[in-house]
């Protein structure tokens, strides 16, 4: 790990808080946190965390640094999201292999997550020109009306521990071209990288003269969180994690009538139908089902299939599933990592002793792998009769339940009954069924896709989901709309005051 922090220009990893440019708080009675490497269990670093002091000091330097970047021509503020963009190509393999080493996700998919925050940057600049209002034709004879956008203030970033970077980079990028500075909370699971991530922005704030506008604090969840969460001073909070906790963060952030983008569980569904492409099928379900060990809020853990073709798919599902290289997640080939910690193994077990109980098979997995590590198990495939309590919930890990339909309207049915609605797919060569499932009457989630699987967004498309995912938009499209203020502006030009809606009021 020592080369890797000297590779990304580190001396120390022990602050956890940082107020802008080498700003770090040392908050001595925050105590500390353990950094353990899933592959090892080792601990491999100790972060000194935030306190409530701490933190009033990171928001303070936020506020007053929010004062002078929204003046800045937002084309400007996005030159600092490009040299942010070079930085993180500069320091890419270092900080992807940073994110495996701490994450456990295999060096291919951490390379992976720092090119979604370069390719964020590239998106931001371009969107740094183009913060767009619209231009109205008034009622009223000699009015002009429009609308314009304007930065929101400094905004709260909680990021969760499968994606310890990229998520934090599509707020972050959106954020600072419209204008806000931003605090972030990273995963206590994975701070390393957010403290990596947190010098490389302050060496790129550094060459343009700022400070300020990207800001961090370590902290735990009753001290910094909710605190946080709470904060008026927050106009915004971007939240990714449970839907447990969501429901928490989204009722304290609403008390206080705050906006929140909130994204939360997935649960996501593929359907196969009997006249897909089946090698096209199989590689999307084994890489959206195996990949990061099933924990992507993006992963795949239903899988519908037409019931003629069932019993082929299984097999061949069930071959490919052995066949997938299991271990240390830095190795060449390896394409499936360690579980995060020790409560996720614990929750995968239970999960398949449910799923038996509720007359479920398994075809293959459901176990650990102790002789590579305690946090290694077995990508699992489990045939279920019907989607029960269990499949409704979603346990995030390598476990993809099968289910038989007989036709789309009960895939899609079946499809659309979890509480979740993030992320969709359909295997299908028939135009009108493909048609059904992108319908209003069809997939109910957040993104819906035809033909590849449920996870590895691109990051130009808006990102989120409906129902228990919480509904917030990230990364692309109009998402940036959510870290901005509208404002209707009209103006007179004429020596006249019409009222609307032809109201007389003459005095």
């Amino acid at each position: 790990m020592n080369d890797i922090l000297q590779q990304l220009g580190i001396q120390s990893v022990n602050a956890g808080v940082c107020t802008g440019v080498d700003g770090w708080i040392r908050a001595v009675d925050g105590g500390t946190l353990e950094v353990i490497n899933p592959s090892s269990n080792e601990t491999i670093a100790t972060v000194i965390q935030g306190t409530a002091a701490s933190y009033d000091a990171v928001v303070a330097s936020a506020q007053a640094s929010f004062k002078t970047w929204r003046s800045l021509p937002a084309p400007k503020r996005g030159e600092l999201i490009r040299d942010l963009g070079m930085a993180l190509r500069e320091h890419k393999e270092a900080l992807g292999e940073l994110v495996t080493l701490e994450n456990g996700k295999i060096r291919s998919e951490g390379l992976g997550e720092v090119q979604e925050m370069i390719d964020i940057c590239d998106f931001a600049v371009g969107l740094s020109r183009q913060l767009y209002g619209l231009t109205m034709h008034s009622e009223r004879p000699g009015h002009r009306m429009y609308e314009q956008w304007h930065p929101l203030g400094p905004i709260g970033i909680i990021t969760a521990f499968n994606f310890p970077v990229a998520v934090w980079a599509w707020n972050a990028a959106i954020a600072a071209v419209c204008g806000d500075t931003m605090i972030w909370k990273p995963s206590p699971t994975t701070p390393l990288t957010a403290i990596a991530v947190q010098h490389i922005c302050n060496r790129v704030m550094a060459r343009h003269g700022v400070d300020g506008v990207f800001n961090l604090v370590i902290g735990a969840n009753d001290e910094v969180g909710e605190r946080m969460i709470g904060d008026d001073r927050l106009p915004l909070i971007s939240f990714t994690g449970s839907i447990r906790v969501g429901r928490h963060v989204a009722q304290r952030i609403a008390a206080r009538l705050g906006r929140s983008i909130l994204e939360l569980g997935g649960n996501n569904g593929i359907i196969v139908s009997a006249d897909a492409d089946l090698d096209l099928a199989i590689r999307a379900i084994v890489f959206g089902a195996v990949g990061t060990a099933g924990q992507r809020c993006t992963s795949t853990r239903r899988l519908i299939v037409q019931r003629s073709i069932i019993d082929e798919l299984c097999d061949r599902l069930t071959r490919a599933y052995k066949s997938v290289p299991i271990g240390d997640p830095m190795k060449e080939g390896v394409l499936m990592g360690p579980l995060v910690n020790q409560c996720a193994v614990d929750a995968m077990l239970r999960a398949v002793e449910q799923a038996k109980a509720d007359g479920g098979e398994v075809l293959t997995g459901g176990g650990r792998l102790p002789d590579l590590g305690v946090n290694f198990v077995e990508p699992t495939i489990i045939r279920m009769p019907q989607q029960t309590p269990l499949v409704h919930d979603e346990t995030f890990a390598p476990i993809l339940y099968v289910i038989a339909y007989e036709g789309i309207e009960e895939a899609i049915a079946m499809h659309n009954a979890v509480p979740q609605g993030l992320s969709s797919a359909i295997f299908t060569r028939d135009l009108q069924t493909s048609e059904a499932f992108l319908s209003q009457a069809g997939s109910d989630c957040g993104i819906a896709n035809v033909n590849i699987g449920t996870s590895g967004a691109e990051i130009g498309g808006a990102f989120g989901g409906e129902k228990e995912t919480g509904g917030g938009r990230e990364s692309g499209s109009d998402a940036w709309k959510a870290y901005m203020r509208r404002q209707t502006n009209t103006i007179n030009y004429s020596t006249d005051l019409p009222l609307a809606q032809g109201v007389e009021f003459d005095v």
